[in-house]
Parts: structure tokens; C-alpha cells; sequence
């Protein structure tokens, strides 16, 4: 079997069977209305990329004060609810299946754009500015959160969760990543409480394990994912103890029966990597990091993570650039590069539904030369 066929194999996912291995991450967009509330640009955009054996949708907040940077979507209220199933209804009609990412900015977030003070595990700010309606503004320090304030937001996820089978999606990945809340407990610079919720690895991993377990507990474990990002030190993350924190949250969990575990920048050469692996009983999701945006690098960067023990490869920008992405590296054909990355979340359709399919452009009417630039705009989820 070829690295390609394996990839496009098809593969069993809880009570789903996927038509390949290749699923589509979640990527911050800054399409949604002000509120929260997806838009018929976004149900487009997704459609276009149904071939995808599951795609995980953009981190959508499960509470107000969760919220992280302009035009993010939510999914806590009944407007939310239908404005997403807008967009399950239009993927499911192209042939696809989604889940819904979860996600709490925690010290992630402004006045500006929330109306409201972040909420975090200790009163530590974001060591940077943060994009709001207003441009970039310096980050307020974080208020500490409660004991009920914690109740509050696992209760919240929970509902948050609900709503999003109700908006017709077929499970939702927890966000442990990438330095917002949950991450934020987990890492020993952002976690400095002294309470059940920091100190120890147990006290440090608990808020995350709780939240998962009530997800779990509200929609059935098999249609809920947890995605970890193990020694990403993005939005001022300093972990400590990562070789030990990972392993424990895996074998705290392990038992419930998720759906999946996702590594974002998954390295199968890492310690971590294989620490997980081992101890995880169930599916595992590796988002590979790729050096270039190519068929053959996506297949070997794919092919070494399943070789080392992964079940499923998560991509992000190979899948915001090419709406057929599946359709391309079946046949080997050349790949759409991702364009000014501020297009990435300015809002409109100019670098969001108007890359190009093989039967659009034809084979040899690739982007030519556009390049990947800096911007200092919000991050992908």
C-alpha cells in the first residue's frame, strides 16, 4: 500500500466510518457576525471542502467571556444554534460529517471585543498585545477564577456541547491547545493557584479532565475529541513538566472512550509522541508540522506519523487553500498556496471560498508565486 493509499483508506471514527484518513483542523477565520452567529459565507466554505474524511470546524466559545478575537464564532445561543446548522445542513447535503471545536480564550481575550474582563487560573496576562475591534491593544490582567467560576464553565462546555448537536454536528473536540484556558491550567506559568485546580500535575490537569468527562457525560463519550498541544509555547505558554503532564492527562481519560486524542505538531520522533501513544487505548489524531505546502510533503510528514502509531492526520492550511484537497492528492496534482495570510481573517469570500478546484483552474492553472507573509493578526486555532 502507497503512503497515498494509506491516507485515503478509509477509517472507523466512534459510530462513524470516514471515506479517508485526512481530516480537516480548525482554523480561525473571523467570518462570523459580530455576535457569534456563522454566516452563509462560512456553510460555503465548508461545503467546498466536504471531501474531507471529517472536518473539525473553527473554535466556536461556549460562553461570553470565552471569547478571544473579533468575528469568532460561539455556540451558546439559540441564534448560534441555527446559524450552524446552516452550515452542517450544506456540508451534509455535499457528502461530509463535522464536529465542533470548543474553545474558552481564557487570558485570551479583551474588553474591547467581550465587553468583559478574561477570566483565567491566576491573574498572569498574555506577555503581548491582542487584536481587537480597535487594532492591537495591550492584554489586561486576567481575573483569577473562583471555585464556582470553574463549576460554571465545565457546566458551560457541557451545554455548549449539547447545543452543538442540536446545530446538527456529529460530535466536538474539546481545545486543551495552543494557550487558551484549558492549556492555561495546565501550564505551570499560567497556573499558580494553590488549590485542587494547580500545583501538581494532578492539580494542573484536572480542570481539563473535568471538562471532558462532562462533555462526555452530556453527548456520549465517542462523539467528543480533546486536542493537546504538548510544548507549544504560543500566547506566552511555559508548561513545565511536559513529558509528564501528557502521559497523565492520557491515562486519566483513557478510560471514558473518546472519540479521539489530537497532538497538534505532532512529532513521532518525540518522547512525548511516543509516551501518548503507548498509553492512549484509543484513536489518535496527529496534526503533522509540514515545511512546505506539497503533495509529497504531506504524504511523507503523514506517512511517518501513521507509521509511528497515529490513526488519523489532521491538516489546516494544505485544506484552506485547496477546497479538494483529497481530490489532489489522489491524483497527484500540484496544490493551490495559501495567499497573503492577512486575508486569513479579514472577513469576505477574497481568500476564503475563492481558491480554486482542479475542474475550476484545470491542472496547470496554479497560484503562481503568491507567498506567505507575516501578519500579526490572530493566530489559527
Amino acid at each position: 500500500m502507497t503512503n497515498t493509499t494509506k491516507l485515503l483508506a478509509p477509517a472507523a471514527l466512534g459510530p462513524l466510518t470516514l471515506p479517508n484518513r485526512l481530516l480537516m483542523a480548525p482554523l480561525t477565520r473571523n467570518r462570523a457576525e459580530a455576535d457569534g452567529t456563522p454566516t452563509p459565507l462560512m456553510a460555503e466554505y465548508y461545503a467546498q471542502r466536504a471531501s474531507a474524511g471529517l472536518i473539525i470546524a473553527e473554535a466556536a466559545t461556549p460562553n461570553a467571556v470565552g471569547q478571544t478575537y473579533p468575528n469568532i464564532t460561539a455556540v451558546h445561543t439559540p441564534r448560534h444554534v441555527a446559524g450552524w446548522r446552516l452550515v452542517t445542513d450544506a456540508v451534509r447535503e455535499a457528502g461530509g460529517r463535522m464536529f465542533l471545536q470548543l474553545q474558552h480564550g481564557g487570558r485570551v481575550g479583551h474588553p474591547a471585543t467581550s465587553g468583559l474582563t478574561p477570566v483565567a487560573p491566576s491573574p498572569v496576562p498574555l506577555p503581548e498585545t491582542i487584536f481587537t475591534p480597535d487594532g492591537h491593544r495591550p492584554a489586561v490582567v486576567p481575573r483569577e477564577m473562583t471555585a464556582e467560576d470553574i463549576r460554571t464553565t465545565v457546566a458551560d462546555f457541557a451545554r455548549a456541547a449539547r447545543n452543538a448537536m442540536d446545530a446538527g454536528f456529529e460530535g466536538v473536540e474539546v481545545h486543551s491547545a495552543n494557550g487558551h484556558l484549558l492549556h492555561q491550567f495546565l501550564a505551570r506559568n499560567t497556573n499558580r493557584r494553590t488549590d485542587g485546580y494547580g500545583g501538581s500535575i494532578a492539580g494542573r490537569i484536572r480542570f481539563t479532565a473535568e471538562v471532558t468527562e462532562a462533555v462526555a457525560a452530556e453527548i456520549g463519550a465517542e462523539r467528543v475529541g480533546l486536542r493537546v498541544s504538548p510544548g507549544n509555547t504560543v500566547n506566552g505558554i511555559a508548561e513545565g513538566e511536559t513529558e509528564e503532564i501528557y502521559p497523565a492527562l492520557a491515562d486519566r481519560l483513557g478510560g471514558l472512550g473518546l472519540a479521539y486524542l489530537h497532538l497538534v505538531f505532532a512529532d513521532p520522533d518525540s518522547p512525548v509522541f511516543g509516551k501518548i501513544r503507548a498509553g492512549w487505548p484509543g484513536t489518535l489524531v496527529a496534526n503533522p508540522v509540514l515545511r512546505e505546502m506539497s503533495g509529497p510533503a504531506i504524504e511523507q510528514a503523514s506517512a511517518r506519523l501513521l507509521d509511528a502509531g497515529a490513526d488519523l492526520i489532521a491538516l489546516g492550511r494544505p485544506f484552506l487553500a485547496n477546497p479538494d484537497l483529497v481530490t489532489r492528492l489522489r491524483l497527484g496534482a500540484p496544490l493551490n498556496q495559501v495567499r497573503d495570510r492577512y486575508l486569513m481573517y479579514v472577513g469576505g469570500a477574497t481568500g476564503y471560498t475563492d481558491y480554486p478546484t482542479l475542474a475550476q483552474a484545470g491542472a496547470a492553472a496554479q497560484p503562481s508565486s503568491d507567498s506567505i507573509v507575516a501578519f500579526d493578526g490572530p493566530r489559527v486555532a
